[in-house]
């Protein structure tokens, strides 16, 4: 290879990197959108409900060479708008609820949103897979506001409960040490401790059922003085001090 041609590589694989951080950049917008809408949510419910349905949220990037090697798969063309209409895992956030309802509550808040558009929804609660995994999915788009141009991008959101994602994390952990083929006694094991998951899961909904005021948390506290302050600004029809 000449220096010319070397050149000529180096300046393509510049250009080829900035073009995939740019992508990949619109997807880190678009979890970030989903974690700000999730932060408010949590926040209000603490707030106006006095309760927290979220016990916590994760999210990650696919790796590129998945990305790609899955658009290969596809059959997508060599342009970021084709991954980005066939690809919809690329951004993904992950909910972990205390109960089951709050999975499906969260999920119709959030997808309910004006600028959230719900494009495919699995319910693999209602209907495990044979594995014995159990979560809802929601596909949705949201909008990203770039300096130069409005992008609509695809986020997968898992809603699970904490002892669905214990043992989905267990099971993935499985799969990766047996490089899938789980052997016929431990893939039982797992789906049996599935079906123990999801009893725990409608036990504990029944508990929360029965003790809900006990398992309601106080509201970020408010002074009185600001209480009688704003009692004050709007018993005057919201005419404030000139």
């Amino acid at each position: 290879m000449t220096e010319l041609e070397t050149e000529d590589v180096v300046i393509a694989l510049a250009v080829g990197r900035d073009r995939l951080s740019r992508f990949l950049m619109s997807y880190k917008f678009a979890i970030q959108e989903i974690e700000t809408k999730l932060s408010i949510l949590r926040q209000e419910f603490q707030q106006v409900h006095r309760y927290n349905p979220i016990e916590h949220v994760s999210s990650r990037l696919k790796d590129p060479q998945q990305m790609i090697a899955k658009a290969r798969r596809r059959g997508c063309g060599p342009d970021e708008d084709s991954i980005r209409e066939n690809i919809f895992d690329i951004a993904g956030v992950r909910v972990v609820c205390s109960f089951i309802s709050d999975a499906y509550r969260l999920q119709q808040m959030l997808c309910s949103q004006d600028d959230v558009e719900l494009l495919k929804l699995k319910d693999y609660i209602k209907n495990p897979k044979p594995s014995g995994y159990r979560s809802l999915h929601a596909i949705v788009a949201v909008p990203v506001f770039l300096s130069d141009r409005r992008i609509v991008v695809p986020v997968e959101i898992q809603f699970r409960t904490i002892a669905q994602d214990f043992w989905a994390s267990l099971e993935h952990k499985i799969f990766y040490k047996y490089d899938k083929h789980v052997p016929g006694q431990l893939n039982s094991e797992l789906i049996q401790a599935a079906e123990t998951a999801a009893e725990l899961d409608a036990k504990m909904e029944r508990l929360a059922q029965e003790l809900q005021p006990q398992f309601a948390e106080s509201p970020t506290p408010v002074s009185e003085e600001s209480v009688r302050t704003f009692l004050r600004f709007i018993g005057g029809n919201g005419a404030g001090p000139g």
